[in-house]
C-alpha cells in the first residue's frame, strides 16, 4: 500500500469539544457514539478518546476546537476501478435502449472498449485521470482507497495500471491499496484461448507484479461471460503461492459458487454477490470473509436479484459497501449515496451503511485494527463534519456537502 507523502505533523494535536461516532462495535451506544469528547492524536495515531470533563491540554499540543462538530472514520472505497481512458457513455444510451451487458460485450464493447484506451495510455496521463476522478469522493471525507487493475490484460498494461494507482497517492493525499485483476476478462488476442490467458497472468503477469511489490492483493471476476470457477482457482493458488491475499467478483450475474472458492482461499471479500446461496453464505461466514455491498452496479444495470443480506446479517458475514467506481457499470463518484442506495435498494440499516464505508470497508481491505473505526492506536484518519445534527444524516441526506475537515495520519488534508 502506497502512503501519501505528509508535510510535517504538530506531535500531539486534539480536536476538542467534539461528538465522536466511533463505528467502534464495542461502543454500547448506536454508531459507538461518544458526545462531548475530545479525540488526541499522537505521531499519526489516535492516543485517547477523552471526555471533555477529564481533557487537558499537553504542553507544545496543537488545539482545534471544533465547537460540537461530529467526527467520523475517513471514510473508505474498498472496491473501485478508478484507472482507466477512454469514455462509455454510448454503452448507457445502448442499454436503455435494450441491450444487455453481455451482448455490449460482445460488441467489442464493456471492459475490451476500454482496454482498448486504457493501453494507449501513459503511466502518466492514468494517473492523473484517475487523481481527478477522485476528486469529488475526497470532498466527501474519502481517506483510504482500493484501485484495481483489469483494464490492461497484457503484462505490460496490467503493470502500468498498477503503478498510474500507487501514483495517484503522490498526485492528491489519500491512502492508496492496489488490486491486481488480470482476470477480469479475456483480452481480444487470446479470444477462444482463456485458458491460455489464465497461464500468462499465473506465470507471468502475477510474478511479476509480486516482483515489483506493485499488488497488496489478487481479484478475479468468477461469471459466465469471465472465468470459470477453475480458471479462478488457479490464479488463487497462484496469488497464494506468492503471498498475496485474494477477493473476487462473485455471483453477480449468476451462481457459479465462485464465494466458496474464494472462501477455501481465507479471501479478504467477495464482492457484487447477488446470486449468493446459502451454502456460499455459510462458507464466507466460516472463512470470516467480507461481503461487499455495489449497489451502483446493481442499480446501473437495473437488476432486480438483490444480494442476500438478511442472511448475510444472520450468519454474522460482515457488510461493506462500495463504489465500484467504473467506466461500464458504476459510474459514481460518491461513497455517501452508496451507503444510502444500500439501504433503500439492499434493506440495510443506516447504521449499517456507515459502518459499511468505514469500519466493514477497512475489514473488507485486511485492514481491522489499523483503520475504519475511532479508538487509541488506530490511524488517525478522520472525517469531520459540520452542520450534521447526527451522523445518521451523512447516510440520509448522500449529496449535501458536509465535509469540514479531511484528516489524514493526523494531518488536515481538506
Amino acid at each position: 500500500m502506497v502512503q501519501p507523502p505528509m508535510p510535517d505533523v504538530p506531535p500531539v494535536r486534539s480536536w476538542i469539544n467534539g461528538n465522536l461516532a466511533t463505528m467502534d462495535g464495542a461502543q454500547a451506544q448506536p454508531y459507538g457514539a461518544l458526545e462531548g469528547h475530545a479525540l488526541r492524536v499522537r505521531d499519526g495515531r489516535i492516543a485517547a478518546l477523552v471526555p471533555m470533563a477529564d481533557w487537558r491540554p499537553e504542553p507544545g499540543e496543537d488545539v482545534v476546537d471544533i465547537t460540537g462538530r461530529w467526527i467520523t472514520p475517513g471514510l473508505i472505497d474498498c472496491h473501485t476501478h478508478l484507472v482507466w481512458a477512454g469514455d462509455r457513455a454510448g454503452e448507457f444510451e445502448r442499454r436503455l435502449a435494450g441491450a444487455t451487458y453481455a451482448e455490449i460485450a460482445a460488441a467489442g464493447g464493456g471492459i475490451r472498449a476500454t482496454v482498448r484506451a486504457t493501453r494507449a495510455a501513459s503511466v502518466e496521463e492514468l494517473a492523473a485521470r484517475a487523481a481527478e476522478r477522485l476528486r469529488p469522493l475526497l470532498a466527501e471525507g474519502l481517506t483510504t482507497v482500493e484501485i484495481k487493475s483489469g483494464y490492461g490484460l497484457s503484462l505490460a498494461a496490467e503493470l502500468a495500471q498498477l503503478r498510474a494507482a500507487r501514483r495517484v497517492a503522490e498526485l492528491v493525499p489519500v491512502r492508496v491499496t492496489t488490486t491486481l485483476l488480470a482476470a477480469h476478462a479475456v483480452p481480444p488476442e487470446y479470444d477462444g484461448r482463456a485458458d491460455a490467458y489464465i497461464d500468462h497472468v499465473c506465470d507471468a503477469i502475477l510474478p511479476a507484479a509480486a516482483a515489483e511489490g506493485l499488488a497488496d492483493a489478487v481479484d478475479v471476476f468468477c461469471e459466465h461471460l469471465a472465468f470459470s470457477v477453475a480458471q479462478c482457482e488457479r490464479v488463487f493458488a497462484r496469488a497464494h503461492e506468492l503471498g498475496l491475499p485474494v477477493k473476487g467478483h462473485m455471483e453477480q450475474l449468476s451462481n457459479l459458487g465462485g464465494s466458496r472458492l474464494a472462501a477455501r482461499y481465507g479471501a479478504l471479500s467477495v464482492d457484487h454477490i447477488e446470486y449468493l446461496d446459502e451454502m456460499g453464505i455459510a462458507a464466507i461466514a466460516a472463512a470470516g470473509t467480507t461481503a461487499v455491498l455495489l449497489p451502483g452496479a446493481f442499480y446501473f444495470l437495473r437488476e432486480t436479484q438483490r444480494p442476500p443480506v438478511e442472511g448475510l446479517r444472520r450468519a454474522g458475514v460482515p457488510l461493506a459497501v462500495a463504489t465500484d467506481l467504473n467506466p461500464g457499470t458504476s459510474p459514481f463518484a460518491s461513497l455517501r449515496l452508496m451507503a444510502n442506495m444500500a439501504c433503500i435498494l439492499f434493506g440495510l440499516t443506516v447504521e449499517e451503511g456507515l459502518a459499511g464505508v468505514t469500519r466493514e470497508a477497512a475489514r473488507a481491505l485486511g485492514m481491522t485494527g489499523r483503520r475504519g473505526v475511532l479508538a487509541p492506536g488506530l490511524d488517525a484518519d478522520l472525517a469531520i463534519w459540520s452542520s450534521v445534527p447526527h451522523p445518521n444524516a451523512l447516510v440520509y441526506e448522500p449529496m449535501a456537502p458536509r465535509l469540514w475537515q479531511r484528516v489524514l495520519g493526523g494531518e488536515i488534508v481538506g
